[in-house]
């Protein structure tokens, strides 16, 4: 009898063993099946793939029109500063030339006219170069434009207005090249 409940333990045993198998086997199988249903199709992989590129691609583009649009900005910049320095060194000319118009008033007309072209050839010369000049009697003082070296009451003018121009300024563009030295009214 022992060997029989021996064998019958040994049966029992294997065909719990088997079970146990068949148990693993169907739990390997639908784990498979699961990472086979959670794996991309091909087509998948491929549509990923092409977004991927696609963005890559559009990164790329705006990456290169921004360094397109700074080195254009950089070369007017460059051009800017340029001219800014080469009429810088012409200013105390033109500033001679306007204090001798201003004092040439016994002089000979034929001179006084001279001079006056002169200055008209030397404005011209500014327009082309796009440089402007400011600072006219009348107009709001702004700090950022105008150096301010004497101020004045009058009841003719506004309050921060200028009375008076020492030096006309000069800007191309946003670029000042020289601040306008004047004389300021009414102000505190």
């Amino acid at each position: 009898m022992a060997k029989e409940n021996a064998k019958e333990s040994t049966k029992n045993k294997k065909a719990e063993e088997e079970i146990n198998e068949e148990v693993k086997s169907a739990e390997t199988t639908e784990a498979e099946e699961k990472d086979e249903a959670k794996e991309p199709t091909k087509e998948e992989k491929l549509a990923e793939e092409l977004k991927k590129q696609k963005d890559s691609y559009m990164r790329l583009a705006a990456e290169y029109d921004n360094y397109r649009k700074r080195t254009q900005q950089e070369k007017l910049g460059i051009y800017d500063d340029a001219t800014a320095k080469a009429v810088e060194q012409l200013l105390p000319m033109a500033d001679a030339l306007q204090m001798a118009i201003q004092n040439a008033k016994d002089a000979p007309e034929e001179f006084t006219k001279g001079l006056e072209m002169i200055q008209n050839q030397f404005k011209t010369s500014m327009e082309k170069l796009k440089v402007e000049s400011f600072g006219e009697i009348g107009d709001e003082f702004d700090p950022n434009l105008h150096n301010a070296i004497s101020k004045i009451d009058s009841e003719e003018l506004g309050e921060n207005q200028l009375s008076a121009i020492y030096q006309k300024g000069f800007k191309i563009g946003d670029k000042i090249i020289r601040h306008a030295m004047v004389q300021v009214a009414n102000c505190d």
